[in-house]
């Protein structure tokens, strides 16, 4: 009984990296010049990875919607959208889903995973045929 608290404490520590080592959570999205635009929250829905709009840090423009989107997500509200659908776990990497650009409406293959060197950068992977772009997203405090 008395070593109870050295074990909660050892427990809390040991748990730590885990949760951190993981897509889940909420991520920084950030402009070119490093500006955070928005806050993206990255969840699991039946066994798949899916991301939404959390928040839109400039409060002028929290109430736009997606004018140049398509389907269901025509003239949606960007904030709490869900741009980010379906990827699948393989290795230590989410694919075969899908990401919306709210700005241009287009909408990508995607993937993401965890940068090697810092498990607080989550790398975004936007593909069109065999041209691609990546974006970092931050973990957000």
């Amino acid at each position: 009984m008395k070593n109870l608290p050295l074990k909660i404490i050892l427990l809390l520590f040991l748990s730590y990296p885990v949760q951190s080592q993981t897509v889940l959570g909420k991520w920084e999205n950030t402009n070119e010049q490093g500006k955070v635009n928005s806050i993206i929250h990255i969840y699991e829905k039946e066994n798949k990875v899916f991301g939404k709009v959390d928040r839109i840090m400039k409060e002028e423009d929290r109430d736009r919607v997606c004018t140049k989107c398509e389907g269901d997500l025509k003239n949606e509200p960007i904030e709490g959208m869900e741009l980010m659908k379906g990827l699948e776990k393989d290795g230590d990497e989410y694919v075969g889903g899908t990401i919306v650009d709210p700005k241009s409406g287009k909408e990508y293959r995607c993937k993401i995973w965890l940068d090697d060197d810092n498990p607080d950068v989550l790398k975004v992977r936007g593909y069109i045929s065999l041209f691609y772009r990546t974006k970092k997203w931050r973990r957000a405090k």
